[in-house]
Order: C-alpha cells, then sequence, then structure tokens
C-alpha cells in the first residue's frame, strides 16, 4: 500500500511481533463461571491474539515478546504459544516467589454468552510479570535492528497494566521507527483496567502520547472516544449503533490530531444479542480516504472475544503483502467473522477460508 514504507521480507527475521501480556483463558463451555465444576484451558492476549493470526492462519514469521513467571502455569502457556507457531526467545522468564506474593500469572475467566445473556469477563492479572515489564528489560535495537522485524503490534491492553508496562510501549515503539518496523496499536479501551488507576482521564493521557509513534491506529468507536477523545455529535451510549458515515468524521478528526496515522482501522459491530451481530468494518488511509468492507446483517457468533483481533491480523496481512487497503479490511472483517464461530481467544481459520470469504464465498460445505 502506497501509504506505508514496509520492509522487505529478506531483510527480517520476523514478519510481525507483538508486545503484550498473554493469560490462561479459562474458559466454562456453555454454562457459567459461577457455578462451573471443569474449565477448558486456552491462552490469549489482546496483542498476543494477532500475532498468533498473522502465524497460525496466514503462515507469516512471528514472535511475542511479553514476560511469565517461571512455574507450571508459566511453562503451560508457553506451551500454548509453541502450538501457536510463535518464537519464544524474546519471553522474559520471572522467578517464582513460591505463592505469587510478588510476582504471578495472569489468568481471565471467560463466558461466552448466548442470547440475551452477554459474554462476561473476569481478570485476575495483578502483579503478574508481564505488568511489571519496564523500560531496559528488552533489547530492541537488537531485535528491530540485528534481527529485523517488518510490523510490530500491541495495544491499550498491555499499555493499561501499569506505568512501567505503558513506558515499555514507548520505549518498544520509538525503537521500532528507528529501524523501520510499522507499528499497529489496538487502542482496545477496557474500563475495567483503568478504573482504578484514573480512569478515562488516565486513559487518554496515556494513549495520546503513545499514539504520536503509530503507524496504523486500530479502535472501535468506543476506543476513540475513550481512549483518544474524539467524539462525534448525536452519539448516545448505544455506540454500537455508530454509522459508518459518523465514524468517518471521527476518523477525519482522529487523522487531522495525529498526522503520523498512514491507516485508521475500526470494526463496526452491532450487538442484536450474544449470539446475533451486525458486523463489518472501515478503514482510511491518506491516499484512499475511507473504504468499507462486507457488512455482515445478523453474523451468528459463537464465541465473541478475540474477533477484533483477528480483523486486525487480517487487516494486517493484507497491508504486509501489499493488497490495496480495501482488500485488507475486507481480509480483516472476513477472518473475524470466522474467527467468532469457534471457541477461544485465538483463530481457527485458515487463509483459505478468509480468502473465500472476503471473495464472496458462503458456508456451502467444501468436498
Amino acid at each position: 500500500m502506497a501509504d506505508l514504507s514496509i520492509r522487505p521480507a529478506s531483510e527480517c527475521r520476523f514478519d510481525a511481533v507483538s508486545l503484550g501480556e498473554v493469560m490462561l483463558r479459562l474458559d466454562p463451555g456453555e454454562g457459567r463461571i459461577r457455578t462451573a465444576r471443569s474449565f477448558r484451558a486456552w491462552e490469549g492476549g489482546g496483542e498476543y491474539n494477532v500475532a498468533r493470526g498473522l502465524r497460525r492462519a496466514f503462515g507469516l514469521r512471528g514472535a511475542i515478546v511479553t514476560a511469565l513467571t517461571d512455574n507450571e502455569i508459566g511453562r503451560l502457556v508457553e506451551d500454548f504459544i509453541l502450538t501457536g507457531g510463535l518464537d519464544t526467545s524474546f519471553i522474559r522468564w520471572v522467578p517464582y516467589d513460591g505463592i505469587g506474593r510478588s510476582v504471578r500469572n495472569g489468568l481471565n475467566f471467560t463466558e461466552r454468552g448466548f442470547g440475551v445473556r452477554g459474554a462476561v469477563g473476569v481478570s485476575d492479572r495483578g502483579h503478574t510479570a508481564a505488568s511489571q515489564l519496564r523500560p531496559g528489560n528488552v533489547d530492541w535495537d537488537h531485535l528491530f535492528g540485528d534481527l529485523g522485524v517488518r510490523w510490530l503490534h500491541t495495544g491499550g491492553i498491555f499499555a493499561a497494566l501499569s506505568e512501567s508496562a505503558a513506558e515499555t510501549v514507548i520505549e518498544a515503539v520509538t525503537a521500532a521507527k528507528r529501524h523501520g518496523t510499522v507499528v499497529s496499536y489496538d487502542l482496545n479501551y477496557r474500563p475495567s483496567l483503568w478504573k482504578a488507576i484514573g480512569g478515562q482521564a488516565k486513559a487518554r493521557e496515556v494513549n495520546r502520547e503513545i499514539a504520536r509513534h503509530i503507524d496504523v491506529m486500530i479502535g472501535n468507536e468506543e476506543d476513540f472516544t475513550a481512549s483518544l477523545g474524539f467524539e462525534v455529535e448525536g452519539v448516545d451510549e448505544n455506540l454500537s449503533a455508530l454509522d459508518a458515515d459518523k465514524f468517518a468524521a471521527m476518523i477525519e478528526k482522529a487523522a487531522a490530531g495525529y498526522p503520523n496515522f498512514k491507516v485508521i482501522a475500526t470494526t463496526m459491530r452491532t450487538v442484536r444479542s450474544a449470539s446475533i451481530n451486525d458486523w463489518g468494518a472501515i478503514a482510511w488511509s491518506p491516499s484512499t480516504g475511507v473504504v468499507q468492507a462486507t457488512h455482515r446483517e445478523r453474523l451468528e457468533i459463537l464465541d465473541r472475544v478475540g474477533g477484533g483481533d483477528s480483523f486486525a491480523s487480517g487487516l494486517i496481512y493484507g497491508l504486509l503483502e501489499g493488497e490495496p487497503l480495501q482488500t485488507a479490511v475486507e481480509y480483516g472483517a472476513a477472518h473475524g467473522a470466522l474467527a467468532m464461530t469457534t471457541p477461544g481467544d485465538t483463530t481457527m481459520v485458515t487463509k483459505a477460508e478468509v480468502l473465500k470469504l472476503a471473495g464472496g464465498g458462503g458456508a456451502r460445505v467444501d468436498r
């Protein structure tokens, strides 16, 4: 795409690297957390899911930069990461103190929801190893310079975990820019992560500083309002009903406020029930203006968690492949739609399925 300058694959060991926390997801399946007697274990994390999607769905070379406590739970998470195909060389292992008094691994209990019962996420991630990452822990010049990385992805979930996590994001994105690595950021505003450390005002302070270093900014309408302060007149609290024209006005404000943005992208979701959503996406670049993906009304959903991350990985794949923005946003919307048909945070989708759906294919049986 003309607006982005992406390093050649031949110069880089990795196509994509993510910076963020990887948690153990515990899923009661069709039941409730409060009455469960068994849980299925997965791994997941807003930033991690993107790199994993790029590796597993699209076959690109990826790695995760994170930290884990060196105990059996941390090694279980590592095993999931290895299954996901990401390089684990940049995991910082932190000694365990025996009971988690000073450092631990994050847990995320997640109900999928159904019908009128919405999805529920209960995070248990205070004092985690990833939240204690700080500037100086990672040799970014070695990663981006000596080894080479085409694309770095990180986001607002990791930045919200601690002051040092936000500082680590700044260190990472500025190093990436020094070495010509494209940087994407998903605002991913979560009120629960910010409420004890200053709320929306703190979220805006942190994200506005980070935004100055970002090439590709991703977020939904609530993210742009809560994290960056770009609001559109005439929008009530039902943010999911925001239409594309109104969001285009918000994009124009964001582009004017941050001329470093080369691409701005968002999913468009109207929640009819936990199991039925309208789903689509739009994106913008200076050379194309606003483009819109196929809008899928009444999309049936099994597990919505991770749908936005799969949108991001599909979009990034298209951009890394040099596709036009219209094609990239179609890949993103299709990958997100497909990923929400399977359980867990992470994708179980193939590139062929994404390309088929993005090209107008349906759900007829493949024989």
